[in-house]
């Protein structure tokens, strides 16, 4: 399990909306952390702790989590000697006061959830540290209480300002006409008036500050000056004792440093508890049975991200069968029925609830994994198809008892005859390994391997044939049809053109190349449809060694190194090359570069078909008929050598 996985199966969704629940940094950082396990003890205890967490949120009642705001950097500095300031070590009360809250609840919650409330038993509120810091602090300052000597200094200081305040009165009074304001201000530290510049003389005492226009000086008037001293005095004895008063808090904080780390371990872990059953909440997940054998049962199951809309499904893997081929239209829900196998699995081995019935099942498995979408690359220039085959690579290198294969649109992006046998050959290979495998196609030849082969089942998605619109529903026992072409008529293709794409199907006539491609005439026979469904046998079937395939003039055969049809110019020589003419052009190959398409017998109608209609061209016939009926003078047909080695 990996990654890609994840994204492809939509795992990463889930994860960042559970990450989104929440409320804490390290409550965040166990969810960002936390990954599908293959410890069935693990699970076992995540899944109980989930379901806990989902009743306990079911009663509406809040729980009170806290968001434990400043508490992680508090606890990176402890033991390092640090004094802490007032503000910190009032979050540390509010840390403190939540933790008390949580163990009131818990231990009020033991009937609903007796485990999760169990981890609370180990959270200490540390309540003389509690009583000693609500004593000294108080909307982040230190209270008048938190020592005699502090109290007392603050009363001085205020006695002080008192007076201070008399005598800055007393001269607002008699400095009047010299006055910008009359008012008092503080500048650095000290109580001060607003005296016009012109005016200065007249205010005897020491400028403090200056207005940005310079034409109002902020004064200390001499007759207050010695009050100030006496003022910064005081002021020095408080922050002298407020020093001592907070390391006195922090020495009290360090002495209980054990049960701060063990507090933000269980309130984080509450805080994960809770996400995960908020998550599960979101899509109605219902607790479901883990079963000791490497099996899925679903029971009227559901993808989470689609909601209560979804229509529900029903699928085993492993109990009376080891693949299940699901075949069916387009946007009918093959993908999505692929999708919700492997996430639930996923889900349940994350701990967490799932959307289906409680009498679901589910094994323990080392590796889900799936090759869903495109997976077209990039970044490393590979094809769908090359992507496609990457991921094969990794499945069956992983691929056992305890696995989880799942595989969308089986023989999609190359050849369909060689797609058709690599993914026959994959499906007897992952059967043989007893991996679970869950696949779709399109294919008939895979919907016959499935119906003929012990081990593997057929699925159809429903499909309303009347309406045209698919049900969405899983129906195990039968294979489905792709309904393309009902589907496309439903969407307004021409008459004409659907007329013609039955035919083709069912193998009553030939595609023949334009004029404009190849040169050809209208009605010059090229390449053509066939239905050679029947005799296909996968790979493990064929034990004996076909002879060489023998092309004679006229064969249509496949080409590998150019992926397209080309029809037969010239036999094999002695060396095995053959003269194939491809789009006008004549090309060389040798044989073994080649493989029978459709013989020329199927091709041409009857056996006195004249082939210079395919390799010659239109004007050189009319002359040969030309001079078949009369001499012409000077008439001329000319011929040139235009094989290209290949």
């Amino acid at each position: 399990m990996n990654e890609a996985v994840f994204q492809r199966l939509e795992y990463d969704k889930l994860k960042d909306k559970m990450i989104g629940y929440t409320v804490s940094p390290a409550g965040q950082l166990l969810a960002e952390r936390h990954v599908p396990s293959t410890n069935r003890k693990q699970i076992r205890a995540w899944l109980n702790e989930t379901e806990e967490a989902a009743a306990l949120l079911a009663t509406g009642a809040s729980v009170p989590l806290s968001a434990m705001e400043g508490i992680d950097p508090f606890l990176s500095l402890l033991g390092k000697g640090r004094i802490y300031t007032e503000s910190e070590l009032d979050q540390l009360l509010a840390w403190l006061v939540s933790i008390a809250q949580m163990k009131r609840y818990m231990d009020n919650k033991r009937m609903i959830a007796p485990t999760i409330a169990a981890y609370a038993d180990s959270m200490n509120d540390c309540p003389r540290l509690k009583q000693e810091l609500d004593r000294c602090i108080r909307y982040g300052s230190l209270t008048d209480q938190a020592s005699a000597d502090l109290g007392m200094i603050r009363r001085h200081l205020i006695a002080v300002e008192d007076k201070i305040h008399k005598k800055l009165e007393a001269s607002l009074s008699k400095y009047k006409s010299a006055l910008q304001d009359p008012i008092i201000s503080r500048r650095r530290g000290r109580s001060v008036i607003a005296v016009k510049r012109e005016h200065r003389k007249l205010v005897p005492g020491t400028v403090w500050d200056e207005s940005s226009s310079g034409q109002t000086l902020f004064i200390e008037p001499i007759d207050v000056a010695e009050l100030q001293q006496e003022w910064q005095e005081w002021k020095a004895e408080e922050e002298r004792e407020r020093t001592i008063i907070l390391s006195r808090l922090s020495d009290e904080a360090e002495l209980y440093k054990l049960d701060l780390f063990q507090n933000r371990e269980a309130m984080a872990s509450f805080d994960f508890m809770l996400a995960r059953g908020k998550l599960s909440l979101s899509y109605n997940g219902q607790p479901v049975t883990l079963s000791d054998e490497p099996i899925i049962k679903l029971v009227e199951a559901r993808h989470p991200l689609l909601g209560q809309q979804a229509e529900p499904i029903h699928v085993e893997l492993g109990v009376r069968w080891k693949q299940l081929i699901i075949t069916g239209p387009n946007t009918g829900g093959k993908t999505v029925a692929l999708k919700t196998i492997g996430l639930l699995a996923l889900l349940v081995q994350s701990g967490l609830l799932v959307p289906a019935s409680p009498d679901s099942r589910f094994g323990v498995f080392r590796h889900i994994m799936a090759d869903v979408g495109d997976g077209q690359s990039l970044e490393q220039s590979l094809s769908t198809f090359s992507s496609h085959i990457a991921v094969l690579k990794e499945m069956l290198h992983s691929a056992d008892e305890q696995t989880i294969i799942l595989l969308d649109e089986l023989a999609a992006g190359t050849d369909p005859g060689e797609g058709i046998a690599l993914s026959i050959a994959v499906l007897e290979e992952l059967l043989q390994r007893k991996a679970l495998t869950a696949a779709t196609t399109h294919f008939n030849e895979i919907k016959k391997f499935a119906a003929s082969t012990a081990g593997c089942m057929n699925a159809r998605m429903a499909f309303d044939s009347e309406t045209l619109r698919p049900l969405y529903r899983l129906e195990v026992g039968e294979a489905g049809e792709s309904h393309a072409f009902a589907i496309a008529r439903r969407f307004g293709l021409p008459e004409h053109v659907m007329k013609r794409a039955e035919k083709l199907a069912e193998g009553r006539t030939v595609i023949r190349l334009e004029s404009s491609l190849s040169g050809y005439e209208e009605k010059t026979v090229g390449v053509v449809v066939e239905e050679a469904v029947d005799t296909m046998k996968s790979p493990a079937v064929q034990k004996e060694k076909s002879p060489a395939p023998v092309f004679l003039k006229g064969d249509a055969v496949w080409i590998y190194p150019l992926r397209r049809a080309g029809i037969v110019f010239q036999p094999a020589d002695d060396r095995g090359e053959v003269i194939v003419q491809v789009e006008g052009k004549k090309m060389g190959f040798n044989r073994k570069r080649l493989k029978p398409y459709i013989s020329k017998d199927k091709l041409y109608p009857g056996s006195d078909y004249d082939m210079d209609i395919v390799f010659d061209t239109k004007d050189n016939r009319k002359k040969r008929k030309l001079i078949g009926r009369k001499y012409v003078d000077g008439l001329t047909i000319e011929t040139k050598s235009d094989v290209t080695e290949s």
